[in-house]
């Protein structure tokens, strides 16, 4: 296995890390309630996916 010759230095260890970052959860408004959720998932709020009822919500 290979192994480094010489140290590198602090700033190129730093410069490959630089993406290495959590993003935000990209969030989409439900278009039958107009709740925000994630992408290509069923509303936990009204229960449709792709326009359909997916599942039923009871209220309390």
């Amino acid at each position: 296995m290979p192994v480094p010759k010489r140290r590198h230095s602090k700033a190129r260890g730093r410069k490959r890390r630089t993406h290495w970052r959590l993003d935000p959860p990209k969030l989409i408004e439900c278009p039958h309630c107009h709740e925000l959720i994630l992408p290509h998932r069923v509303c936990p709020n009204c229960g449709y996916y792709k326009g359909k009822r997916v599942i039923t919500i009871e209220e309390e």
